[in-house]
């Protein structure tokens, strides 16, 4: 069983930067793929980033290739976004996830969800 809790969500002008934790407790963390995904009032959950179990491989989607990085510490059991050059359309609660498969995480088959931090980008 794996619980996660999200932080680091907030208010920020375009162009900004924050960076949101994933806190997990239980002692596999480190067996799980870790993923970021967001949803945008009225739109559908969408896949945003991945990280592989030891952190040496990550995958994003196209709308944030450049701007987002994802990283791990599992000595924390902690997985990070960081979200650079920020844009209005990146406003969305942001949910982190885990799971034992790479490709169901992605179409967002997931194992475990946080709750979700709360991430507005003003213009």
């Amino acid at each position: 069983q794996v619980q996660l809790v999200e932080s680091g969500g907030g208010l920020v002008q375009a162009g900004g930067s924050l960076r949101l934790s994933c806190a997990a407790s239980g002692r596999t963390f480190s067996s799980y793929i870790m993923g970021w995904f967001r949803q945008a009032p009225g739109k559908e959950r969408e896949w945003v980033a991945a990280i592989s179990w030891s952190g040496s491989t990550t995958y994003y989607a196209d709308s944030v290739k450049g701007r987002f990085t994802s990283s791990r510490d599992n000595a924390k059991n902690t997985v990070y976004l960081q979200m650079n050059s920020l844009k209005p359309e990146d406003t969305a609660v942001y949910y982190c996830a885990a799971d034992s498969s790479l490709r169901e995480l992605r179409f967002g088959v997931v194992d475990y969800w946080g709750q979700g931090t709360q991430v507005t980008v003003s213009s």
